[in-house]
């Protein structure tokens, strides 16, 4: 088929694009056995936060090319550095290449790494800066904190749209529902990471945000055309792809209309083949989603799945949690022997092969040294990247309407602010307002106290928290006097589609507290909200 390609223009930002060359190290694919070169295509896992026998015995015996840290492998920065060192050190003393070690660190709701690390906003919130240079920066950030504890590759960023409302997996990992605002800033945020050394993944192709069922519990249903997607959902994926994303992730998704069995987008040569290498001209690592999700594993075995996944397309197969390290082996022997016995070619494997090899390559993996325990804080850097979010929060918050002028606020003022969040009327205690906090489901007794007081001020600002499941909070205003309410939506910017018409309304699009001083200067008047709005409100 001829490439279709979509055409962005990238505002403001310019990506020096540096092709994959071909791989030229001391591992080289002619003196690897089938076996080897099959093991290069696996991304297994294991459970604990060190390698127990069976983790170990899965490492020495088969050498995969990659490992997926999750939770359970999970604790402090000197924890994860040791399991990442013997990871690596186990592969070379095997003679093996040194490995893909992956994460899931999007930023946001979805963070495997946690203590000692940054807790960022949202993506949206990044979004709403409209600001690549910053985007680049946070970038950047990721791969300094994964790099300094031996990971090398991560699962991010989501290139998905938020575009269902119901969506129940993608939701508030998304960067934003509008393709032309979200795209030069996924691409900067790939360029940061790549550039500092840490392969991105841009997920869940070819876009998992108008879904609204959770593929890790079933198989979802899009009945878009290929003309559908690349009006909206592939944009992005474009956007990734011409910032040189070092892999693409499949989502376990079925499209009807575009698919010619009922297999899902990952297992499916239509949607990898034709769409992913053929139309959109992508030539990098594609892999799969995680092999145990329910939209899989409730149909295929693993041996199944990945032999499946590999007459795809695809070049990594990722193993997941509730696969156990006998049942990744089982399916290691299974493609080696479905190649023995003609059911997949070995040109084909080798394909995959070169390309992960030349991956390892570009990113350095074969330039592996032990990370020392010592200076693992300096490493990660956080506190340097709080700043970024504070800027993100100074940039980012969006004003989307003051019919009636009333910002900078003026006059007798009541703040009514989440009784959870006591440093935010702290923050805010300037000019002598008054201030009041409620619970996250106020009663209608608190409502009516409240109500009282705003009949005796010029102003009540009111800070919402996803109204969508707090129903009282919409209650609460409109009990107000909405010609001068003005209400801070801390969590979702679709609080307003749940309230009556009020006459100023803010999103801040995360509930981190660094939002604290960033919308109390712009409520008195002290900095402008910056911010463009990431999600259109109107989003189905």
């Amino acid at each position: 088929m001829p490439r279709r390609k979509i055409v962005l223009l990238l505002a403001g930002f310019f990506f020096l694009l540096i092709p994959v060359q071909p791989h030229t190290s001391a591992y080289e694919i002619e003196d690897m056995s089938l076996e080897e070169k099959v093991a290069q295509m696996f991304v297994v896992s294991f459970f604990g936060e060190e390698l127990n026998f069976a983790a170990r015995d899965l490492l020495s015996e088969w050498q995969p090319g990659a490992v997926v840290l999750l939770p359970s492998n999970l604790d402090t920065p000197a924890q994860i550095t040791r399991l990442t060192n013997s990871i690596q050190q186990t592969l070379i003393d095997h003679g093996a290449p040194p490995a893909f070690i992956a994460v899931d660190q999007e930023g946001g709701i979805i963070a495997r790494l946690d203590e000692g690390f940054t807790q960022w906003a949202v993506p949206s919130l990044l979004t709403a800066t409209q600001n690549p240079d910053l985007a680049y920066q946070f970038g950047e950030a990721l791969a300094e904190e994964l790099l300094a504890v031996g990971i090398n590759m991560n699962f991010a960023p989501v290139a998905d749209l938020q575009t269902n409302l119901d969506n129940p997996i993608i939701g508030r990992r998304s960067f934003g529902n509008d393709p032309e605002m979200v795209s030069p800033i996924i691409a900067a945020v790939i360029a940061g990471m790549q550039d500092s050394g840490v392969m991105a993944t841009v997920k869940h192709f070819p876009g998992h945000g108008d879904t609204g069922a959770d593929s890790h519990l079933e198989l979802p249903v899009l009945d878009f055309t290929e003309d559908d997607l690349f009006a909206r959902e592939l944009i992005p994926f474009q956007a990734a792809m011409d910032a040189n994303t070092g892999a693409v992730m499949v989502a376990h998704i079925y499209f009807p209309q575009i698919m010619d069995t009922n297999s899902p987008a990952s297992l499916s040569s239509n949607i990898i083949q034709d769409l992913l290498r053929d139309e959109m001209g992508y030539d990098g690592i594609v892999i799969t989603d995680a092999l145990d999700m329910d939209a899989i594993d409730t149909v295929y075995s693993p041996s199944d799945a990945a032999i499946a996944a590999i007459q795809a397309g695809n070049d990594l197969i990722l193993i997941g949690a509730h696969i156990s390290p006998e049942n990744q082996i089982e399916a290691m022997q299974a493609v080696v022997d479905a190649v023995n016995s003609g059911q997949i070619s070995e040109s084909r494997i080798d394909e995959s092969v070169r390309r992960i090899l030349a991956a390892k390559e570009r990113f350095n993996l074969f330039d592996w040294r032990e990370l020392e325990l010592s200076g693992i804080e300096s490493r990660i850097n956080s506190e340097a990247h709080t700043s970024l979010i504070d800027l993100m929060f100074q940039q980012g918050i969006t004003l989307i309407h003051d019919e009636a002028d009333l910002i900078p606020v003026q006059g007798r003022t009541l703040m009514v602010y989440p009784e959870s969040r006591p440093p935010l009327g702290l923050a805010c205690n300037r000019n002598g307002w008054q201030f009041a906090t409620i619970s996250s489901n106020p009663s209608d007794e608190s409502i009516a106290t409240i109500a009282s007081s705003a009949r005796y001020v010029d102003n009540v600002i009111v800070f919402t928290e996803n109204v969508l499941d707090n129903s009282q909070q919409a209650a609460l205003v409109e009990a107000l006097p909405l010609d001068k309410t003005i209400v801070v939506a801390i969590w979702s910017p679709f609080d307003s589609q749940y309230l009556p018409p009020i006459s100023t309304y803010f999103v801040t699009y995360s509930p981190l507290s660094q939002f604290y001083g960033s919308i109390c200067d712009i409520l008195h008047g002290e900095a402008e909200a910056q911010g463009t709005l990431s999600l259109m409100l109107e989003a189905q």
